[in-house]
């Protein structure tokens, strides 16, 4: 197995399971950036005019990434991180998968939340990356040894 962790994160809690999980898996780690990063006020979900909440409700929508020069070809196995936004996953992981040609990849998800699990991310992620694997992971809420992020790696059998 070659890994590579690609994550979003808009506040930082992400970031830090998908940084201890390329360390785990020892992995290529690359974070998912929006051509123009979220505020405080575009991530607020009880209002429906913010970005994220206008984003969210149009399964179409496809915010622009700030690059498209992740290492995708020399690996096979894709853990992709996000918060879970809306029971799904943000429509820029949409974005993130129709950038890059997933086909032969294993994409396992990981996410964080402050309440809720994985939802329906693969079945909304799934026509985004074509040829590809889809496999949803786990919760990775609050901290995880290095040793719990290992057996949990073997346990899905890449």
């Amino acid at each position: 197995m070659n890994p590579l962790v690609a994550y979003f994160s808009a506040t930082g809690v992400t970031a830090g399971a998908a940084k201890a999980l390329a360390q785990a898996v020892n992995g290529a780690l690359y974070e998912i950036r929006p051509a123009v990063p979220y505020t405080s006020a575009d991530l607020n979900w009880r209002d429906a005019g913010s970005r994220s909440s206008v984003e969210m409700k149009d399964p179409g929508s496809r915010p622009a990434l700030a690059d498209t020069n992740a290492p995708v070809d020399g690996h096979d196995v894709v853990f992709l991180g996000f918060p879970v936004w809306w029971y799904v996953a943000p429509t820029i992981l949409n974005t993130f998968l129709e950038a890059y040609d997933f086909s032969g990849k294993t994409i396992v998800l990981f996410a964080t939340s402050g309440g809720s699990g994985l939802g329906k991310s693969a079945e909304g992620l799934r026509p985004s990356a074509p040829g590809a694997k889809i496999i949803d992971g786990r919760m990775l809420n609050g901290r995880f040894s290095e040793e719990e992020l290992k057996s949990w790696v073997k346990e899905l059998k890449l």
